[in-house]
């Protein structure tokens, strides 16, 4: 008989395809967060993916009790609970992420039949940029469930979103809660009408007074207009300074993974596939949507204005007609 209490937590374990800045950093920010007991970099480069899990292997004793291990063997993904896709051609300065979409869709087609026979049972995470894209042309190639292979989304933008209005306001980004639906690109679309400032709506905040007694912080349509504006564009910026986004897509997709093997049923703007979703059907779009253990559990039917539903359908016609031109 063995010590009470010993082996009474599941390995809950984490596969992470691509050890390149986003795989890596994703690894590194999972294990720090103690997200999963066991993690696995795969990636076809041998002598990368095997230094990434080497170095960060060194730090172990500094993080919640974990083990990690790369190898370019498919086989170390097996049995992986969460599978999380960053492999995908690199963005340049200047280039969209749908440009990204043709040789990032042959390289997921490529790999997904392997990761599915070694993990059946895994919930897929994409994060290969265009996210919506390789997301839907995954489903198409995969034959997994919707709710078990899903998109990192605008889980990212929505933090971008939050930072950018605490920095505005002066609260606290945990404090503010608003979300970008559509497409994590171009013609995503904020949703001001449901926003909330701890629970003021977003429209009706009326700032606050500073230590002067002035009021600071009052938002403005000019004010959201420049905030959106700086949400889409910031990761070109970051390309264009550093050459690619890491650190914060990272603890997004740490965070995705924490709501799946702690089955927390979490509010996330996940890109998965709507049916029927206010009136937008075959497409992988992000909106709020519960997530669990099962991957994507249900959608929730957000109010929103006029306009951001017309933005909506807008961004899931853009998105139909890139699938088209790849034969999706």
């Amino acid at each position: 008989m063995g010590t009470p209490g010993t082996g009474a937590r599941r390995r809950s374990k984490l596969a992470i395809v691509g050890a390149g800045s986003v795989g890596a950093t994703m690894a590194y920010a999972a294990l720090m967060r103690g997200a999963a007991r066991s993690v696995a970099l795969y990636d076809i480069n041998a002598a990368k993916v095997e230094a990434e899990a080497l170095d960060i292997g060194h730090g172990i004793q500094f993080m919640p009790m974990a083990d990690v291990e790369g190898s370019d063997d498919i086989a170390v993904c097996a049995g992986a609970d969460v599978v999380v896709v960053t492999a995908g051609a690199k963005q340049k300065p200047g280039q969209s992420r749908l440009d990204l979409a043709e040789a990032t869709i042959k390289l997921v087609r490529t790999i997904l039949p392997g990761l599915v026979e070694v993990a059946p049972d895994a919930v897929y995470v994409m994060v290969t940029n265009p996210v919506d894209i390789v997301t839907y042309a995954a489903l198409k190639s995969s034959g997994l469930p919707p709710n078990q292979l899903f998109g990192s989304g605008t889980v990212l933008d929505s933090s971008r979103l939050r930072y950018l209005l605490a920095q505005h306001t002066g609260v606290a980004a945990q404090n503010v809660h608003a979300y970008i639906a559509g497409e994590h690109g171009d013609s995503e679309i904020p949703l001001w009408s449901s926003a909330m400032i701890g629970s003021v709506p977003l429209l009706d905040w009326p700032g606050m007074r500073g230590p002067d007694g002035e009021v600071v912080g009052r938002l403005a349509a000019e004010d959201r207009t420049r905030i959106a504006d700086e949400v889409v564009n910031s990761a070109y910026r970051i390309i264009a300074g550093k050459g690619a986004t890491n650190y914060a897509v990272a603890l997004a997709g740490s965070r995705i993974i924490e709501a799946v093997l702690n089955d927390e049923r979490r509010v996330l703007p996940v890109s998965s596939l709507l049916q029927d979703y206010r009136g937008i059907s075959d497409v992988c779009l992000s909106v709020p949507s519960v997530v669990g253990r099962h991957g994507v559990e249900a959608t929730l039917p957000i109010s929103m204005s006029e306009d951001e539903l017309a933005g909506l359908h807008r961004s899931a016609e853009a998105l139909r007609d890139v699938a088209r031109r790849f034969g999706l």
